[in-house]
């Protein structure tokens, strides 16, 4: 039997569509030759993954991402075809993490340790990692900080290597050299100075060595004092003083009683010296006894009578 040039290519044909079929069912993640488990996880972004990409765990695809569908409230439910020989717990998370420096995105299972497990189209627990470029950003944003710095400093550099300012360091040095000539000139001559001076000053140490010795014998002169000026108190701390001083408060408050009674009209002397009327009288007597006296004076055959005789002659 023969077979025709058309039944071959329509055969092939048929074959090429199923092989396309076949190969563009298994690179959505679909497995054509066996069957697998169905598992769903919902996440806010799902930027960097796409249809046929890897599920894994510790490293190991268990599985392929076989379904994306975006909701109305912006997130997308993914869709996960599993080998249905490995055994997901219940409390697996689904984790969108970055497997590249280009942003590529799979999904990492880290196991659950429940011991139910997670059955055909159950929704599992769902996290997303960032990038590995955003994780990357410190490190970016610490280098770019490093190398501003170095900029600098190289500018700093840069203006030291300036010949202007090498010319001025120079300088500055050139003026401390000189500076420092001229102090060493100063101290030589100060040295001479000191020099021609050492007779005097010589002169000046034994002036000083002699008032010390002088200082030193007036020493036991002043230590006498001390000791006189010392006996002195302690005599006069033996002295019955405190006997002699309540004896002279004593006698002032007998002198002060004294004059508090003058002072009053109690007494003789009170009377004597306070009461005006006593006074005049005294005045007046003082007065009328100066006037006999006048009289007796100017008057005496008045008062005294005699004769030579012993006769009596009237007045």
């Amino acid at each position: 039997m023969k077979i025709s040039n058309e039944t071959k290519i329509g055969a092939l044909t048929a074959v090429s569509i199923t092989i396309l079929i076949l190969g563009y069912s298994f690179l959505k993640g679909n497995d054509v030759f066996s069957g697998s488990n169905k598992f769903y996880a919902v996440y806010r972004s799902v930027e960097g993954l796409t249809v046929s990409k890897p599920v894994l765990v510790n490293g190991f695809q268990i599985g392929r991402v076989s379904k994306m569908e975006l909701h109305p409230d912006g997130r997308t439910t993914v869709e996960f075809k599993i080998d249905p020989k490995y055994e997901i717990p219940a409390n697996t998370l689904a984790k969108l993490e970055s497997t590249d420096l280009l942003g590529g995105k799979a999904i990492v299972f880290q196991l659950g340790n429940s011991r139910e497990l997670a059955q055909d189209k159950d929704t599992l627990r769902a996290d997303i990692q960032g990038s590995l470029a955003e994780s990357l950003q410190p490190i970016q944003r610490k280098a770019e900080v490093l190398m501003s710095k170095i900029d600098s400093a190289l500018g700093a550099i840069n203006n030291i290597m300036n010949p202007t300012l090498q010319k001025n360091i120079d300088r500055s040095f050139a003026s401390i050299a000189n500076s420092l000539q001229t102090l060493e000139g100063t101290t030589k001559k100060v040295d001479a100075l000191v020099g021609a001076q050492s007779t005097h000053i010589d002169a000046i140490m034994d002036n000083a060595e002699t008032v010390s010795g002088n200082l030193k014998a007036s020493t036991s002169h002043f230590n006498g004092i001390a000791t006189n000026f010392e006996k002195f108190s302690a005599d006069l701390s033996d002295s019955n003083i405190k006997q002699t001083l309540d004896n002279a408060n004593k006698a002032v408050d007998n002198l002060q009683l004294t004059l508090s009674k003058v002072n009053s009209t109690d007494g003789s002397l009170g009377l004597l010296i306070n009461d005006k009327k006593m006074y005049n009288n005294l005045n007046d007597a003082s007065n009328n006894l100066n006037n006999l006296f006048i009289d007796i004076k100017a008057h005496p055959s008045r008062y005294v009578n005699f004769s030579v005789f012993g006769g009596k002659k009237g007045n």
